[in-house]
């Protein structure tokens, strides 16, 4: 473990950019999730189409096309995003059809006479759903939610793992690369910060889905 210890800065370079991934992406998912889920429910037939379309193909898409569609593409079209910020976007498109679909179940799941009884009040759509459906949907979807969350801080190594930024990922093929006898303290390393994150995540998922279980 020499090399993790002597290579601590790095790792905790590596390790802050991980965590700026997975902020700026994980709110960017779920700012556009959200928008997604209240377009699958429209009643504008044109704008569930839209969304369902977006749905299938992103979530059918690997995460590393994606990615690589924002760092190589998207300059080829104009964009002068940094390989950073382009990471992020690819990470926010690529989860957001996920939490748009933990909303819709959730979504299902809150009974239909409430949302009758907001129109029948005078409430539009936009404010029922965002007033009414939505803080019930989140409240019912939390678990799953953490779930999708739990696996966006997995593949923010993908963003690292194609060499556009150095996040933990990409900090740990920098170091095997230059101490290749030392490649499996180099990847445990790396799993331990990871899972700084990750467990966490777990085990509050774990708990909000038995409290809310006991509620229902």
């Amino acid at each position: 473990m020499d090399v993790v210890i002597a290579n601590l800065p790095l790792y905790l370079q590596g390790f802050s950019v991980t965590l700026l991934l997975l902020a700026v992406g994980g709110v960017g998912a779920l700012v556009l999730g959200t928008l997604i889920a209240a377009m699958r429910i429209s009643p504008i037939a044109t704008l569930r189409v839209i969304a369902t379309v977006y749905t299938e193909i992103i979530r059918n898409t690997p995460l590393t096309l994606v990615v690589i569609f924002c760092a190589i593409i998207l300059p080829i079209l104009g964009s002068d995003l940094s390989f950073l910020v382009s990471g992020m976007i690819a990470l926010a498109v690529y989860t957001s059809p996920f939490i748009a679909e933990a909303l819709r179940s959730g979504i299902n799941g809150v009974p239909v006479g409430q949302a009758e009884a907001a129109r029948s009040l005078g409430l539009g759509f936009g404010l029922t759903v965002s007033m009414i459906v939505l803080p019930q949907a989140f409240r019912m979807t939390i678990p799953p939610l953490i779930n999708v969350f739990i696996a966006l801080t997995k593949n923010t190594s993908v963003v690292g793992g194609v060499g556009f930024v150095s996040e933990l990922f990409g900090v740990g093929r920098t170091l095997a690369n230059a101490n290749g006898d030392a490649v499996i303290a180099i990847l445990v390393g790396i799993a331990f910060f990871y899972l700084i994150v990750t467990v966490p995540l777990g085990l509050l998922a774990t708990q909000l889905e038995r409290k809310w279980v006991v509620q229902r």
